[in-house]
């Protein structure tokens, strides 16, 4: 039976996790509410929203309730804070409940202009950088998402990105762990004859 050293075993761990966590989608999560608005509001409104970006696809799927009058629109702004342009389809993501409480998720391909604001494509020149300029934004922070109400036509409740730790960089980092454990606990035992 072949034996192989802890720390061969630890980096071998390693090698593997960071192959797998290199095909993982990556995740974004956001609390929505009143006050993340600009100016903040007092709306007892609350909500979450999820982005999983998989290749150029985007799925986003978003809960909300306790909006004072039935949405009107609701979309994602990039690329700048505290406030930025409409980057999605206008006035609302397709399928969006025109309600005051509900759930919403779809996919979008983002090779595709029909998921983007027009204006959002001309002004970033063109689909592709458009496509970049909003993954840049939902991944460093300067994109929100927004559901707008009749009385809150500016937004009753809004909620900017930020990244979710990957399952196998938490996977990775639990292995390297219990392998440092490892070998500086064999380190440290005492030599018996």
């Amino acid at each position: 039976m072949l034996r192989l050293p802890l720390k061969t075993l630890a980096v071998a761990a390693c090698f593997a996790g960071l192959a797998g966590a290199a095909q993982a989608a990556t995740v974004y999560k956001t609390v929505l509410s009143g006050a993340n608005e600009v100016p903040p509001n007092a709306s007892p409104a609350t909500g979450d929203a999820t982005i999983v970006v998989d290749g150029d696809l985007l799925t986003l799927t978003v809960n909300f309730s306790g909006l004072t009058a039935p949405a009107t629109a609701s979309h994602i702004h990039c690329c700048t804070t505290p406030s930025a342009g409409v980057a999605t389809q206008l006035p609302s993501f397709v399928g969006f409940p025109n309600a005051t409480s509900g759930t919403y998720n779809q996919t979008f391909d983002l090779t595709l202009a029909s998921t983007y604001n027009p204006a959002f494509v001309t002004a970033q020149g063109d689909l592709t950088t458009a496509r970049d300029a909003l993954l840049s934004g939902i991944a460093n922070g300067t994109a929100y998402l927004n559901i707008h109400t009749s009385n809150f036509p500016g937004g009753e409740i809004r909620g900017s990105f930020s990244a979710v730790p990957e399952p196998q960089a938490w996977a990775l980092m639990i292995v390297g762990f219990g392998a440092a454990g490892a070998i500086l606990r064999r380190r440290r035992a005492p030599a018996f004859a």
